[in-house]
């Protein structure tokens, strides 16, 4: 794949059809790449034309259309905004013709790790008790709760709690009960409630809001029991009291959850949050691929993996529709689509607004290119299923979940579809992670590992280096088994995911 003359700077040619090479080291005025003399520097990540491409003609990386032409380019340009530009053309979705089905291992020959089996059956990677609100008016009081716990110094009498976390938002009232964005709180609060990694929980609501308590809990069919308990500010009687009363649930909770025990369980207990932020030149040739090659593993091994972030898959949703199962689902992503360029259109917005600054800095010049490198997360099997946002996840295998590209919004709808466990690829450096999912950070170029190695879980620049996708794939598969056996990943060393919990808000707040 590399392309490395002893007297040339390192490039990478990624399809055979590609009229480009993405710059591994700069490229220096007058340096030979393909015996082409490079006619402007090209920064690390970047793209340089090996190819003449006349005005309006495609722009190819990984064999596939990233933009067209905005005038004539000579071989040894620079590729990038000044020249490239993107336009809407048609796409060949060629409905389930790649899908195949999958070779799962049987039972005893799947890899295993150390989880917490629940009473429903289903296996947590992690053992929190959390508070949740059901309005921003609860907020601080949530948060006093967490501190009083954690001030009490009572975790330490419960080695087996993973933590109590305040999960707080900003909405929750001023809204439609029969708009979309009620739907959404509701299936996210309910997915977070009972997301495996949840030992108990604490819902408190301030009492007047638009998202009622009562209500949330007979549609779900939810009842009070010793890890599930809800109170409002008004009943209790104000916020001292209820912080009051918080104190004592939790503390009444503390005991039940610590009696969770890790056991041995299949790999196929695992399901797979898939995310990518602060995206550069690199990401679409280290780290997503190899996630991918990590997804093939897991789904081999009768697991689940959740690829999301709508925004970023397109332009590059006709190679998800030929992997589904069926022309029903493929047709469920490009509904997706639809939906989605009609809400940017409303808000006076357009789905290239994507990447972003440091997206483009870092080598990516439209939402096309980005969105090739980022499906490329989800790996080379079949697409199972389509779900709505923070929808329950029942299906097996490679599914999509409709969320937006914005990494904790995305997150917290799969967290809420039932994701145990995350993987987050980064090139400009992100810092993020995920309560109660751990988050496992992937760099893609070694430098960013290097500079920001407090964060980075794993180095996949040095597949720049010979290290194969495949070699890759396999070594992180193996943090994911550790990980969810209980290893911490740097983002839990250093206490992120409280303020990661975010609800997509969609419409009006009135």
């Amino acid at each position: 794949m590399l392309d490395k003359p002893a007297s040339t700077p390192r490039t990478v040619r990624l399809h055979e059809r590609d009229n480009l090479v993405v710059a591994v080291e700069p490229i220096e005025v007058g340096s030979l790449v393909h015996g082409i003399a490079a006619r402007e520097r090209v920064p690390r990540g970047h793209k340089m034309a090996i190819a003449a491409v006349q005005q309006g003609e495609p722009i190819l990386k990984f064999g596939q259309i990233i933009g067209f032409a905005l005038k004539n380019v000579e071989p040894g340009e620079w590729l990038h905004e000044h020249n490239v530009g993107m336009h809407d053309f048609p796409r060949d979705y060629r409905f389930a013709e790649s899908a195949k089905s999958e070779a799962i291992l049987s039972g005893e020959a799947q890899a295993t790790f150390q989880g917490f089996r629940r009473a429903n059956g289903k296996v947590g990677t992690r053992n929190y008790l959390a508070i949740l609100t059901s309005v921003n008016c609860s907020a601080s009081v949530a948060r006093f709760i967490a501190r009083e716990i954690e001030r009490s110094g009572l975790l330490d009498d419960y080695p087996n709690v993973d933590g109590v976390i305040p999960l707080v938002h900003g909405t929750g009232c001023a809204m439609d009960t029969k708009g979309e964005g009620y739907e959404v709180l509701k299936r996210t609060q309910w997915g977070y409630a009972s997301n495996p990694n949840m030992a108990g929980v604490l819902m408190v609501g301030l009492g007047c809001e638009v998202f009622q308590i009562g209500r949330w809990k007979e549609l779900y069919g939810i009842s009070e029991s010793d890890t599930f308990r809800t109170m409002t500010i008004q009943d209790v009687g104000g916020t001292r009291k209820t912080v009051e009363a918080g104190v004592a649930a939790i503390r009444d909770m503390l005991p039940i959850a610590n009696k969770a025990k890790r056991e041995t369980v299949p790999a196929s207990e695992l399901m797979l949050a898939l995310q990518c932020g602060g995206s550069d030149g690199y990401s679409g040739i280290t780290a997503n691929p190899a996630l991918g090659a990590a997804v093939d593993l897991l789904v081999r091994n009768g697991g689940t993996a959740i690829l999301s972030e709508t925004p970023e898959i397109y332009g590059a949703e006709h190679l998800l529709t030929r992997r589904a199962i069926t022309r029903e689902i493929g047709e469920k992503l490009l509904g997706l689509i639809d939906w989605w360029e009609d809400y940017t259109a409303r808000n006076n917005a357009e789905m290239n607004n994507n990447p972003s600054p440091g997206n483009k800095a870092g080598g990516l010049t439209t939402i096309l290119e980005k969105s090739l490198g980022a499906a490329a997360k989800g790996g080379t099997t079949q697409l199972n299923d389509v779900y709505r946002y923070a929808e329950p996840v029942a299906t097996k295998g490679l599914v999509f979940m409709d969320t937006p590209g914005y990494d904790p919004v995305s997150a917290t709808g799969q967290v809420a579809g039932g994701a145990n466990i995350l993987c987050f690829t980064t090139g400009r450096g992100s810092a993020y992670g995920c309560k109660p999912t751990p988050s496992i950070k992937l760099a893609t170029n070694s430098e960013i590992h290097r500079r920001m190695i407090d964060d980075m879980d794993i180095n996949c620049g040095d597949i720049l280096d010979g290290v194969s996708i495949e070699e890759k794939g396999r070594e992180i598969f193996e943090t994911i088994l550790k990980t969810a056996s209980g290893q911490r990943t740097k983002s839990e060393e250093m206490g992120y995911g409280d303020a990661e919990f975010v609800p997509w808000q969609i419409g009006a707040t009135m």
